[in-house]
């Protein structure tokens, strides 16, 4: 299954001109990760790091299946909408599902001695460790995350 969506980007093939992609999925983890995929196409062509490429690769992969799984609990009828913007100094991707939302202060600390065995809950300490910035909004259906290349 291709991603459907718009891309617009700057400059002729090859180019590291910034570019934009948007697009709408359904709830479902191969659409998911065909969007991670294009994103990381990205990535890799505007030279990012081996490191910043796999902190984008971490965050992303749990940002998209938080999304699709606790956001939007794998209903069929909501969607994840996606949007980055790549240049070869700055990554950004917004993620925004349909779900109920969450309070980020609610969520355990999976670092505590209590939550240390739980198989659970350390996408969201994942994401804030490796990104730059993350930051939720919309009643916590709504992630912008950054990354800086360099």
């Amino acid at each position: 299954m291709g991603v459907a969506g718009s891309n617009r980007r700057g400059g002729g093939a090859g180019s590291s001109a910034p570019g934009t992609f948007r697009v709408t999925i359904p709830s479902d983890f191969n659409s998911g990760r065909d969007v991670q995929e294009r994103i990381l196409q990205d990535i890799d062509r505007c030279g990012y790091s081996e490191e910043a490429s796999f902190a984008i690769r971490i965050a992303l992969e749990e940002a998209m299946v938080n999304a699709i799984k606790h956001g939007n609990r794998l209903d069929p009828a909501k969607k994840v909408k996606v949007e980055s913007r790549v240049t070869p100094k700055r990554a950004e991707i917004i993620i925004e599902d349909e779900g109920p939302g969450f309070d980020r202060s609610s969520i355990p600390d999976p670092t505590h001695d209590d939550n240390l065995h739980k198989p659970s809950g350390r996408g969201i300490l994942l994401i804030e460790t490796y990104m730059d910035a993350a930051q939720w909004s919309h009643g916590g259906r709504k992630l912008r995350m950054v990354k800086e290349n360099g």
